[in-house]
């Protein structure tokens, strides 16, 4: 409660004062980010930009006006609709109020869902409220966007006490290098935090500051290998343009950013188990960790639309941290073989190389990211075995004619996630993805992964077909969720027991929609998990097949967002 009044008072000394645009639209705002993005298949905007380095900057969309009102062209537009925005006389400061957001996620069963920044995985009801003001004077500008989460998080049946102990004691060997934690305590939990706030000084296309924002890296819609927003927003200094970098050889988007991750304090399960009277769980250091991260992004300017980029991130504890330069950006400096030096191995290193093509003319876009953690071994190694340590994204999208009326398509999306790893011995020697053996919080903050919400040895494949007009949207997805095979493989090995995967398979319904300054959102999804937690029922040890332990959850998320 102490995080919330001081976000609050903060927000109403702000308000008070008298009262741009170095506008940044925060990753995962519903509706319009993905607009932009769709908007490129259409031959909108400028193909140079890649939407692979997120958040968006007003200057760098399709918009010419105003972020939030994607359909407003100059300022009269905006006059139109409402826009609130003060200007002095000299033009020197300008200042504007941010939407108002709230979203609410309902889970009845078990927690489920990512790519939702300060929400936490929970079952039951959970609120997420923010807004704020913008302002800008010279080249200084200041976004205050701070985010509330009300969340009643109740328990649930999670990783069940009717496993065999010794099962339990691989599931705490797998997550004691990681925090991932199933339920986020036992009671209510609220949490206050800057969100998407920043400090920034804007010169021409490059931008300095302190940011608390989350970050989206890659090409894909819903996941990222090395950063998304399915983590909170962590603090971090961030270098990083705000629109394309026009050269002799194309154009370039990038950021290099230096910040601090922090643990959630929770055991990986609630409640927790022992074995042989000893508890499972190793409490993991109270240090904070140092995260360095790099990307950048080519559009090379003979082939419109294509991007190339790659991405790296070093993190440590801080205590690791040496005083050199080479320490504070080792994107820049290290290269050696993790695996065989002992000062470099207190390092977690992921990178990734990826592509996104987009043709207007055939209103369509592929795109793949292809990603191998700090585990990989030498180039040797990598060109005689490319699928250890590795993890990939691929997916495309197209729009079809919607019958004769030109300003309604459908949308077709297909996306693959995989992040098991393709062999035992990786999995044993604890080199999954997000998952350290010195580093034991994993690459992880607040008790979510960096990355890829659905987490070490997951899998994803997702289906979405919608009804697009201009940011209206209604829209069916089917996925099929394949919940950590890296454990899995781990925890049955011996026994070879090829039966205990745990599956989900949903369908959701999902709409968005404006009206004036408002913006709506709903989604209703029914997932179905087949062998919930890995459990099977088995009841006649003469029959090897037979049913798991099955469930149903439903999940409901309604929002709106008011634009001042």
């Amino acid at each position: 409660m102490n995080d919330i009044r001081l976000v609050l008072t903060v927000c109403m000394l702000i308000i008070s004062t008298p009262l741009i645009q170095a506008q940044s639209l925060p990753v995962g705002t519903v509706a319009l980010e993905d607009f932009y993005r769709r908007s490129q298949l259409n031959g909108l905007g400028d193909s140079s930009v890649s939407h692979t380095i997120r958040p968006l900057f007003s200057g760098s969309s399709t918009t010419i006006g105003n972020l939030y009102f994607p359909d407003s062209t100059s300022q009269t537009d905006l006059l139109k609709v409402g826009y609130t925005r003060w200007i002095t006389e000299d033009g020197k400061f300008k200042a504007s109020i941010l939407p108002l957001n709230f979203q609410l996620r309902f889970n009845s069963h078990n927690p489920y869902g990512w790519n939702d920044g300060a929400m936490i995985p929970a079952k039951g009801i959970q609120n997420l409220i923010s807004g704020g003001l913008l302002a800008e004077y010279g080249i200084l500008s200041v976004q205050l966007n701070p985010e509330i989460l009300l969340a009643a998080n109740p328990s649930f049946e999670g990783f069940t006490k009717e496993h065999y102990d010794v099962i339990a004691a691989r599931y705490y060997d797998f997550y004691n290098f990681t925090d991932l934690p199933q339920r986020f305590g036992t009671q209510p939990y609220s949490k206050a935090s800057w969100g998407q706030s920043s400090i920034r000084l804007n010169y021409k296309v490059v931008s300095f500051g302190l940011s608390n924002e989350n970050l989206w890296w890659g090409p894909g819609i819903r996941s990222s290998l090395l950063m998304s927003n399915s983590a909170p927003g962590f603090k971090h200094l961030t270098l990083n343009s705000i629109r394309p970098l026009k050269t002799s050889i194309g154009s370039f988007e990038g950021q290099l950013v230096a910040g601090r991750l922090e643990g959630s304090g929770f055991d990986p399960s609630i409640p927790g188990r022992s074995y042989l009277g000893d508890s499972l769980y190793l409490p993991k250091s109270d240090d904070w960790r140092y995260l360095s991260g790099l990307a950048i992004s080519w559009q090379p300017k003979w082939v419109p639309g294509l991007h190339f980029g790659l991405t790296r991130s070093f993190q440590s504890y801080s205590k690791d941290v040496g005083k050199g330069l080479g320490d504070y950006l080792p994107v820049f400096f290290r290269f050696q073989n993790l695996k065989r030096d002992d000062v470099i191995s207190k390092t977690d290193q992921y990178g990734s190389l990826y592509l996104r093509w987009v043709w207007p003319e055939e209103k369509a876009e592929i795109y793949f990211e292809y990603g191998r953690n700090s585990r990989s071994g030498n180039m040797r190694d990598k060109i005689l075995e490319p699928e250890d340590n590795r993890a990939y994204i691929f997916g495309l999208r197209k729009f079809l004619p919607f019958g004769r009326r030109a300003e309604e398509q459908i949308l077709v999306g297909l996306e693959v996630t995989q992040l098991q790893q393709a062999a035992a011995k990786t999995v044993l020697d604890a080199r999954s993805w997000y998952v350290n053996k010195y580093i034991r919080h994993g690459y992880t903050h607040r008790g979510e992964a960096l990355g890829a919400g659905i987490g070490p040895g997951g899998g994803l494949q997702s289906l979405d077909v919608s009804w697009i007009k201009g940011v209206k949207r209604i829209g069916l997805q089917f996925e099929r969720y394949v919940h950590n095979n890296d454990f899995y493989y781990y925890a049955y090995i011996d026994s070879q027991d090829w039966r205990r995967h745990w599956g989900d398979i949903s369908m959701a319904m999902s709409s968005e929609w404006d009206y004036k300054n408002l913006l709506f959102n709903a989604r209703f999804q029914y997932i179905k998990s087949i062998n919930y937690q890995w459990y099977l029922l088995q009841t006649d040890p003469n029959q090897y097949f037979t049913n798991g332990l099955d469930k149903s959850n439903v999940q409901v998320q309604l929002g709106f967002s008011y634009r001042f």
